[in-house]
């Protein structure tokens, strides 16, 4: 069943229901997961008393008692209907196309406003992160790293700040790639204004995205929960540029609290400023060295087999003769595999032999890669990769 407002925007009734929970103050994610873990469902919880909710292991009363008399459904019209005013859409942590990695954080966002579109294809993401005061040789190397990325078919993912991260979207989108800009902010405004242009160039390549109320203003204590965002959606963060206090460090951090793996490209040892950061965390063993794109294919080759599901999506109702180990593929990953057992080595040829995009092949081809079912060869060509 779905409730829709006078503003045109749909959320299904599950959706109402975590909106309400979204719109209480003081609730957030970590307590939610709390309360999900001890009542079992979002109906649970709000049809519980205050009593019931403040008896869960330390959590307070007053935002127990907000929950328990949170009845106004004029604020979530109110909600949705700014939301359909700036084009934005909202997804509950329990919709279909909410991000699986995010899902399985410690604290998922419990809800998301979108503007643009996600896809499965998605999952198969690197972000790149850095200073806001990049140097010229910063601003180069974040352009270069998207770019690259972009090619190979990952979605780079950033954070629409000034600096690294721009030149980060605009390289993706250089090379006709998907880019996501997580927002410390709602998704009424965008921060910093000067990017208003590339954030809809990005809607219109990927998506904007945000936890954040539609109206929310950028605030310093935003921007480290936008972080763990950004680190969630990827497989990898890449570094760029970073002093000593640099928030990316703080994103660095978090990966490897996510377990995901972590990147610095090397900076100027004469601009302390801008690379202290990122030298310090290659000196100290937290980011592996790299300097081009095969750095962190390297690095990556494999993750598949134990974030399969997250990399593709499973073709509906299709029955698997592959062994019990093996990561999952998409209809598309099948196809390319079986051209390449058939024979095909290029890039090119292999994209003329499936019939496919040349963007789709390159995604799925690096998919491949991740899953450790392939592996590339010089000359843009590509070979099974062999056990053992």
């Amino acid at each position: 069943m779905t409730a829709t407002c006078d503003g045109g925007l749909v959320l299904s009734e599950i959706g109402r229901k975590f909106l309400r929970l979204h719109l209480i103050p003081e609730l957030g994610p970590r307590r939610l997961r709390k309360l999900l873990d001890f009542f079992g469902s979002v109906d649970a919880i709000l049809g519980a008393s205050g009593a019931q909710l403040a008896g869960v292991d330390r959590f307070p009363n007053k935002v127990a008692r907000a929950i328990a008399g949170a009845q106004d459904d004029d604020a979530i019209d109110k909600e949705i209907e700014t939301a359909a005013a700036h084009g934005a859409r909202i997804i509950s942590m329990q919709d279909e196309d909410y991000p699986e990695p995010l899902r399985q954080m410690a604290d998922p966002p419990i809800c998301l406003y979108l503007r643009g579109s996600l896809r499965p294809t998605d999952a198969v993401a690197i972000s790149i992160v850095g200073t806001r005061r990049c140097s010229h040789y910063g601003a180069e190397q974040a352009v270069r790293f998207g770019e690259l990325l972009g090619q190979a078919g990952f979605t780079v993912v950033s954070g629409l700040a000034r600096g690294v991260d721009g030149h980060a979207h605009r390289g993706a989108l250089r090379a006709g790639g998907r880019t996501i800009a997580v927002l410390g902010n709602g998704l009424a405004s965008v921060y910093p204004p000067e990017h208003e242009s590339l954030a809809e160039e990005i809607v219109n390549n990927g998506a904007l995205m945000s936890e954040f109320h539609m109206t929310i203003s950028p605030t310093p204590e935003n921007f480290p929960r936008r972080n763990r965002i950004i680190t969630g959606l990827s497989l990898g963060v890449v570094v760029v540029e970073a002093g000593k206090r640099s928030g990316a460090l703080i994103t660095a951090r978090l990966a490897h609290d996510l377990n995901r793996e972590v990147f610095a490209v090397p900076g100027r040892v004469d601009h302390p400023e801008t690379s202290a950061g990122t030298n310090g965390l290659i000196r100290d063993g937290q980011a592996k060295l790299i300097t081009c794109l095969e750095d962190i294919l390297d690095e990556l080759e494999g993750v598949g087999r134990v974030m399969g599901r997250d990399l593709a999506e499973p073709a509906k109702g299709a029955s698997s003769t592959a062994a019990n180990d093996s990561p999952p593929l998409s209809a598309h990953e099948r196809t390319v595999l079986q051209t390449i057992r058939d024979g095909a080595e290029d890039a090119d040829d292999i994209c003329a032999r499936v019939g496919l995009e040349s963007g789709t092949v390159t995604t799925a081809l690096t998919s491949l890669q991740l899953k450790g079912l392939v592996t590339r060869l010089p000359g843009n060509r590509f070979a099974l990769r062999r056990s053992g």
